[in-house]
């Protein structure tokens, strides 16, 4: 192909190139150079290709446990997380009854507050004596003697966790998959004999796999690599906490490079294993148009069921909600079902203590920056995606969606290890890389909520404005970001809420008080003996107020296609 023939397949503009080789270097620099230097100090000895850590690795049984913990904690919240979904996205679907769309929103009540958060408070009412056995002592169930250890060594108080804040998200993609089944396909099974489980098993799962590994691809990923919430149940035999504990060390002590790679493989495996195993058969619709959802109408007795089985759902997940609530409205809860006295004095010291006002202050200016940056790179990568004929258009998008699967821990350790004793060295000032990072890790929101809108938006609109004489620049000034200005919103809104409450990403790079953000200073709170469980308590509602009104707006702007942000 010649030089003339290939520009003229391409739209090649200089502004185009400019940009395209501006986020060359963006993510050459943030998002491939960490992962290269992780690569490089976990294989490379004294200049050397070697294996010797990975060896140690597998040989020292602390290693051995902690990988083998993260795995099946993974494994399990997936499956779990899986049970608990499929029913509630069959009834919420495929059910015509009465309240269904309030119990639709209500479904979601539990991605408003991180799951370490919601471990503060769980470890309140399930403590040995906490409110739970504290009421079946009440009951004359239990002895005291007999207090239930209920979490144990913090294995399953972390997937009950997980799973409660996990869910919604398995949801969103499942009722997503159910709701695009061509209902003829599921009729034809039925005439020729199929009964309801073999319809389903035959019929209906096959088709909504796509929708249901993208879910689940997320969900294990994260369960596999969160931080937060073990810290908080003090579950440290896993692999997220063993990275965390090498960050002081990083620089004498290669293995945690070694186990931050092992992190990015193992998550390759699994995707690849859930590609392949997805790919095993073609299910393919081939309506003919849009064909509406096949639903059923239940009776008052099928309608008593589900609602039993969905508020059911619901109040177990509040639950977290509910104990945190509690625990920011009281100077003391200790020995009893409830607190003894309620106070509003934790939300008063949220605003006079010198840590939850400087982090509240860190996390507005981090976010609000890093929304910024999402903005402005998300428009221009969903314009060129939508809008532009471009050399390698699949491999933009796939490394624009790369970090909604890349875990932060991943990226944060090798930020620490690449820009030591640069001029971005986080343990001298973390602020840039904290808000570059936050920006990476939500940018994929932005990109699919302004992808969403110019797909919308006809492109004749742009093409008369510029037959007028108007530049492209001022065409999207004038014409296509007033049409997209819903989308942007609604991806802005989610970049700027989920930044506030970053998790691992901030407990690992905000390394001086003085730069911690809000869920940082809520881990530090939560070590203080005194109060301090009570003050992050008070900073967590605050946070889960934030996220609520964040996705309300949200979903106001996006309604039906809120699920296509949560899907890998």
């Amino acid at each position: 192909m010649n030089k003339r023939s290939f520009f003229s397949k391409y739209d090649l503009t200089l502004s185009t190139s400019v940009f395209l080789l501006l986020l060359i270097c963006f993510f050459a620099l943030f998002l491939f150079y960490p992962l290269v230097y992780v690569f490089s100090q976990a294989f490379i000895v004294d200049g050397k290709i070697s294996f010797a850590f990975f060896k140690l690795m597998f040989t020292n049984p602390l290693e051995q446990e902690s990988i083998i913990n993260s795995i099946i904690l993974g494994f399990v919240v997936t499956l779990t997380t899986t049970l608990l979904s499929l029913p509630l996205s069959y009834f919420l679907v495929r059910y015509n009854f009465k309240g269904r769309s309030l119990l639709q929103g209500l479904i979601l009540v539990p991605m408003v507050m991180p799951p370490f958060v919601g471990a503060i408070g769980m470890k309140q009412l399930f403590a040995r004596f906490g409110s739970v056995n504290l009421i079946l002592m009440k009951l004359n169930i239990i002895e005291p003697t007999g207090a239930i250890d209920w979490f144990g060594s913090g294995f399953w108080g972390v997937v009950f966790l997980e799973v409660l804040h996990l869910y919604p998200i398995m949801y969103l993609n499942i009722a997503a998959a159910l709701a695009n089944i061509d209902p003829s396909l599921e009729e034809a099974a039925e005439s020729m004999g199929a009964g309801r489980f073999r319809l389903f098993r035959t019929v209906t799962m096959p088709l909504m796999l796509p929708g249901y590994f993208a879910g689940a691809i997320i969900v294990f990923i994260w369960a596999f690599t969160d931080l937060g919430t073990p810290l908080i149940f003090e579950y440290r035999k896993v692999i997220p906490i063993r990275i965390y504990d090498k960050v002081g060390d990083i620089r004498v002590n290669p293995m945690g490079f070694a186990l931050v790679v092992m992190v990015i493989l193992l998550t390759l495996v699994f995707f690849y294993l859930s590609k392949k195993f997805m790919g095993t058969k073609r299910y393919e619709m081939m309506s003919r148009g849009h064909a509406d959802i096949r639903e059923r109408d239940v009776g008052p007795v099928g309608t008593v069921f589900i609602y039993i089985f969905i508020l059911g759902v619901i109040g177990i997940a509040v639950l977290p909600h509910i104990s945190v609530a509690l625990l920011s409205v009281t100077e003391r809860w200790a020995m009893t079902i409830l607190p003894s006295d309620f106070t509003l004095d934790q939300y008063g010291k949220i605003y006079s203590h010198d840590l939850t006002l400087s982090s509240i202050k860190n996390s507005m200016i981090y976010s609000f920056s890093s929304t910024i940056v999402d903005l402005i790179l998300g428009v221009l990568i969903a314009y060129i995606l939508a809008r532009r004929r471009i050399p390698g258009k699949n491999i933009l998008d796939a490394t624009a969606m790369l970090p909604l699967a890349l875990p932060g821990l991943v990226l944060a350790f090798g930020y620490i290890g690449c820009f030591s004793g640069s001029f971005l060295d986080p343990r001298e000032n973390p602020i840039a890389l904290i808000i570059i990072i936050y920006a990476v890790r939500r940018l994929p929101y932005m990109v699919r909520s302004a992808y969403a809108g110019f797909q919308q938006t006809s492109i004749s609109l742009e093409e008369a404005s510029q037959s007028l004489g108007a530049s492209p620049a001022k065409t999207m000034r004038k014409i296509t970001f007033p049409l997209i200005i819903a989308n942007l919103v609604a991806g802005g809104i989610l970049s700027f809420s989920f930044a506030m409450l970053e998790v691992s990403s901030s407990l690992i790079l905000a390394m001086k008080e003085k730069f911690f953000p809000i869920t940082k200073a809520i881990y530090s709170l939560f070590n203080r003996i005194e109060d301090g469980t009570y003050i992050a308590s008070a900073m967590g509602m605050l946070g889960m107020v934030l996220l609520i009104i964040s996705l309300v707006l949200a979903g106001r702007f996006l309604g039906k296609r809120m699920g296509e942000l949560f899907r890998a």
